[in-house]
């Protein structure tokens, strides 16, 4: 009975145990495990026991991405202009063995190793490159960082310049250029709004003067059109009245005495020279032919 009892007590006491040491890691954890005071092993998320006695865990390490807001570090530039920048750093741990024996304290050793590489960056290049061309400070911090910090099991993943504070006087005078600048913009911008309105006006004055041209030379055309269709319809009219006249057969009474009307209406004073046909000879039978004509005229209206 005694026996049984000392097992059943030997039972319970290395299920305590067992239940004791279990372990739980979280997602995206690391525990460093060593055993007998020596690096064994390194668990993962998951369950894990460990050895009573002989094992521990020494550090729990987070796997996830973290950010580190440096404080402002003084540098000079090639120019001998100082300024303040300070750094914001993205970094994570890949190796939990080499972050945990490879370095006591990783934050510290960055920002350290932060603040030296990027006086040296700086001092490479002018004021007017640092302030436009971060992508290019960040891409060479990255880099060496990401180098040196390998040994130590992390991986920098982005650096970013967060601030570039240059002095005051610096301020000022860039604050100045910036308005010249402005002015500068203004201007050319003025002059070539006043060059565009003027080209617009001389090619509106251009069009309106073709525009009038065309105009006069369309009424010019239609006049010469109506001009000519007008002498086409008198001279259809008198061919008309020529062949009306022929066809009646007039005497030669009726037509020197329409030749003597015609005379009257040449010799109205208006014109300042006479064409006289050779036909008219005997003005003085003309006379006498009209003489008669006009009697007969009226003693046709008396009889009737």
């Amino acid at each position: 009975m005694a026996g049984v009892i000392g097992v059943g007590a030997i039972v319970v006491i290395v299920c305590v145990l067992i239940i004791t040491n279990i372990r739980i890691v979280p997602q995206s954890c690391a525990f460093v495990i060593e055993r007998l005071g020596t690096y064994h092993c390194t668990w993962e998320a998951g369950i894990h026991v460990k050895a009573p006695f002989i094992d521990s865990v020494v550090r729990k390490l987070s796997l996830k991405e973290k950010v580190n807001d440096f404080p402002p570090q003084p540098v000079i530039t090639k120019d001998n202009v100082t300024m303040e920048i300070n750094t914001v750093v993205f970094h994570q741990v890949t190796d939990p063995k080499l972050n945990t024996y490879g370095i006591d304290n990783p934050i510290a050793a960055i920002e350290n190793l932060t603040a030296t590489t990027l006086r040296n960056v700086i001092g490479e290049i002018e004021l007017d490159a640092t302030l436009t061309s971060r992508e290019t400070i960040n891409t060479r911090l990255r880099s060496v960082l990401d180098e040196a910090t390998d040994a130590w099991g992390i991986k920098v993943t982005r650096v970013e310049l967060k601030d570039i504070v240059p002095p005051v006087d610096i301020i000022e005078a860039m604050q100045k250029q910036m308005v010249a600048e402005r002015a500068r913009r203004e201007a050319i911008l003025k002059a070539e709004g006043e060059k565009k309105s003027a080209i617009l006006k001389a090619e509106g004055h251009k069009e309106s003067v073709i525009l009038e041209a065309e105009a006069e030379k369309e009424s010019m055309l239609l006049r010469a059109e109506a001009q000519k269709q007008r002498a086409i319809k008198v001279a259809e009219g008198e061919a008309e009245a020529i062949k009306i006249i022929n066809e009646a057969k007039p005497s030669v009474e009726v037509l020197k005495l329409r030749g003597l009307e015609t005379f009257e209406k040449v010799a109205d004073g208006k014109a300042t020279k006479l064409i006289i046909p050779s036909e008219i000879q005997n003005l003085t039978s003309l006379l006498s032919v009209a003489k008669e004509s006009i009697g007969e005229i009226k003693e046709k209206e008396i009889n009737k």
